[in-house]
């Protein structure tokens, strides 16, 4: 069995907004093609015309490979073993960064591949589920030019999420830093915490809440003072309160603050998130698969983590592709307590809403186990002509 092509998909919804903080607007989905017929899917979450590059693009020497022509011919099968190819092969142009988004979006189709050959779900591949359920968290990004409009709307989506079954929720507070709306930063961090004791009161005290603040705060002692502020409303983690780089710092404020500090997002394979855990500068381990570098990478991050009793809870900003990654990683990571989610009802983004024509259900809050072949997942042919861009 062999590869025989590969096809890149720009995804771009017609009213996306370059000033909004949400990701889910554009993507990059791949198809990859066999001689048997069978196809994988996987998406990242980068700018989806250079990711497209990176795959595209032919090499010229041997540390500069393009990743399309490394996988064509190749048995889809030996999917670790395509894995290192792609990274060694293209390292001198992404070993991080981008590059290793493309990988990661190669990386997921081909494990969906796979499972789609032997007729077995990407988890039973990946070496078999140690959490028989996963429990997805309501990520929950609000509108609003002023900061009263944001703070109704964060609570009236909150309420909903709980209202549709969801036992955890993540409140998007995005009003300071260098990713916050142009109309709403503020210097005084007590509206954040306002907001989340408002919200707190609104869905009571059993549903889960985190807080992301979008790399608000610009040193751990500015960061620890806010965070204090609002600890007393049981805030299951605080995401991305530094700089991310920043790995001293994060590794103060985990030892100061009273609530967990968790990151991830934009860290690119086991040894960026290796610096983190090694320096004890952070609390809840967040790869999100696309970017870094697909199933075969987010599990050894996932490991990594189990040996250091640290909690997975995997990013995903994106589509029902993404979030069936995520709840296969959640399926054989033994510290997995979360996974990310955006519920249709509550996106802005119709590429959320109408990518995939079926998804894995939430049930009762929770997502069962997936038993259909591969990710268990099916995309819409028509969304994809729909939302490609030239």
């Amino acid at each position: 069995m062999k590869i025989t092509d590969i096809e890149c998909f720009v995804l771009l919804v017609p009213d996306y907004r370059a000033d909004a903080c949400s990701s889910a607007q554009d993507n990059l989905v791949v198809r990859i093609h066999t001689d048997s017929g069978h196809v994988g899917i996987g998406e990242t979450d980068t700018n989806p015309w250079v990711a497209r590059a990176m795959i595209e693009a032919p090499g010229t020497h041997i540390m500069g490979l393009g990743l399309k022509e490394m996988l064509i011919g190749e048995d889809p099968r030996n999917v670790e073993g395509l894995w290192e190819r792609m990274y060694t092969g293209s390292a001198m142009t992404g070993r991080r960064g981008l590059g290793i988004c493309a990988i990661g979006a190669l990386d997921m189709a081909l494990w969906d591949l796979v499972g789609k050959i032997e007729k077995k779900p990407c988890w039973q591949l990946l070496g078999g589920a140690t959490n028989r359920t996963i429990t997805p968290y309501a990520s929950l990004l609000p509108e609003g030019d002023d900061l009263d409009t944001y703070a109704r709307v964060l609570q009236e989506r909150a309420v909903e999420a709980k209202r549709l079954g969801f036992r955890a929720a993540k409140l998007e507070i995005c009003l300071k830093g260098p990713y916050s709306h142009n109309s709403l930063q503020i210097e005084d961090d007590r509206e954040c915490a306002r907001m989340v004791r408002d919200i707190r009161k609104a869905v009571g005290p059993e549903m889960t809440l985190m807080v992301d603040v979008a790399y608000a705060w610009r040193d751990w002692k500015e960061a620890l003072r806010a965070i204090e502020m609002f600890a007393d409303e049981d805030v299951y983690f605080v995401e991305t309160p530094l700089p991310s780089d920043d790995v001293e710092g994060y590794a103060k404020l985990c030892r100061a603050s009273p609530v967990k500090i968790a990151l991830g997002e934009w860290q690119q394979t086991r040894f960026e998130f290796l610096e983190f855990m090694k320096a004890d500068a952070v609390d809840v381990v967040q790869p999100d698969v696309g970017r870094v570098g697909g199933l075969t990478e987010a599990k050894r991050v996932a490991l990594h983590a189990r040996d250091r009793g640290l909690a997975v809870v995997p990013h995903c900003w994106k589509s029902a592709i993404g979030i069936a990654a995520s709840a296969h990683l959640a399926a054989v990571a033994p510290t997995c307590t979360f996974i990310e989610f955006l519920p249709p009802p509550l996106a802005d983004s119709r590429l959320r809403r109408e990518l995939c024509s079926e998804e894995l259900p939430v049930v009762d809050g929770r997502i069962p186990l997936p038993e259909a072949p591969g990710l268990g997942i099916t995309v819409d042919d028509g969304a994809l002509e729909r939302f490609k861009v030239a």
